[in-house]
This record gives C-alpha cells, structure tokens and sequence, in this order.
C-alpha cells in the first residue's frame, strides 16, 4: 500500500476516492465558451461562482438580467458605516484617503445606518459595546453586508482571552468578509471591499426566489 502511494506521488496523481459524498450537478459561471459544463461538487468542496442551474425559460433570463442590473448598481454603490471601534479605525481612514481613493469604487462613508449597506468592524468589539453595534446593524437597509476588520474583530486577537472582549464579532453580526491582519493594511481592507463587490456580483436572490 505504502509503495503504491509513493507511486501515485512520484507519477503526480491522487489516489481516487472510493465513494462520492453528497455529489450532485452544478454550474459554473464563467466568461468562457465552457460556462455552462457540469461540474461535480463533493462534500466539503468550495466552488466559487456557482449557481445551480442557467435559466431554464425567458422568464428566468428575464428576472436574471434584473439581478445583474440590481447587483451592478448595488456594487458600484456601496455606502460603509462608519464604525470604528480601535486602532484599524485608523487603516479604515487611510483607505478611505487621497491615497486609494475609495471614491473610485462608489464606496462613500456615511454617517446613518439608515443610508449605509454595508459595515466595516475595526477594531475591539467589546461586550459593552456590543449591543450598539447590533442596534446599528439592526438600522442598516437590506440587503447589507458586515466586513470584519483585523484580528480583534475577526476573534478577540490579543485580546482574545479578556472578560471584556467578543470573540469575534461573528456572534454578534453575521460577517460577509473577513480581513486579517494587526493591522490590517489599507491595501488589505480595499481587498475585501473589491471581493465583497464581487460577492454582490454573483447574488441571485431574485433568480432563486422565482424557482421556489
């Protein structure tokens, strides 16, 4: 057995696994004249850009091309709440300088829950401030998205074994992107804006919900 491994490993190749768990069809989104080719998705495997099925009829291209339509605005508008608890408040303000210029992206800070969308997490989440934070989150319009900034927001970080501390703010607010990092750099937190726009890019809610 052991020969046969060293074997598999020499040649480049995995060993087959005896038995699919959980297989079934998807499809997967891409730019490519095989976009619409059948892929198998195993327990555990993480596909990114997969819906279950292409438009079966015009209805569905119809309300799929109004889920683009509302995906690309929703991403090229993107409002932040100001939420900056520590010293990632001060990366936040660095991103948000002349220097990355989030302008660009239609990612404007504002100073409402009743206008933002989305909400950066910078800092210490303390169990004091905690129910704010989820009272802003409460005020926020639908649909909004939470981007979990450096290691204390992520899961206590250095402060992880406190009283005080959350352990990540994902038990608080459910978290669409995490950011590493003590700090994270302003270039770290641009990266997970431009990935949180390319997760509102492939939203079906609309495309899903006409299925049901």
């Amino acid at each position: 057995m052991l020969s046969a491994t060293l074997r598999r490993a020499a040649r480049g190749t995995r060993p087959r696994p005896s038995a699919r768990l959980g297989s079934e069809k998807v499809y997967r989104l891409s730019s490519s004249s095989a976009s619409n080719s059948p892929v198998e998705r195993t327990q555990g495997a993480l596909l990114d850009g997969v819906v279950d099925a292409p438009p079966a009829n015009g209805l569905e291209y119809a309300v799929s091309k109004m889920d683009d339509l509302a995906n690309w605005a929703r991403k090229g508008s993107m409002w932040p709440m100001t939420f900056g608890l520590a010293c990632c408040a001060v990366e936040m303000m660095h991103t948000a300088a002349s220097r990355y210029d989030m302008d660009k992206f239609g990612i404007v800070f504002r100073a409402s829950p009743r206008q933002s969308d989305v909400m950066i997490v910078a800092g210490t989440l303390t169990n004091k401030m905690a129910p704010a934070l989820r009272k802003v989150y409460d005020q926020m319009a639908e649909p909004r998205y939470v981007v979990s900034m450096g290691s204390c927001a992520n899961g206590g970080g250095y402060y992880h074994y406190s009283y005080s501390v959350v352990r990540g703010c994902d038990r608080i607010v459910p978290v669409d992107v995490y950011v590493p990092g003590c700090p994270p750099t302003a270039e770290a937190l641009l990266y997970g804006l431009l990935q949180l726009q390319k997760k509102i890019r492939s939203d079906k809610t609309l495309l899903l919900s006409t299925r049901k």
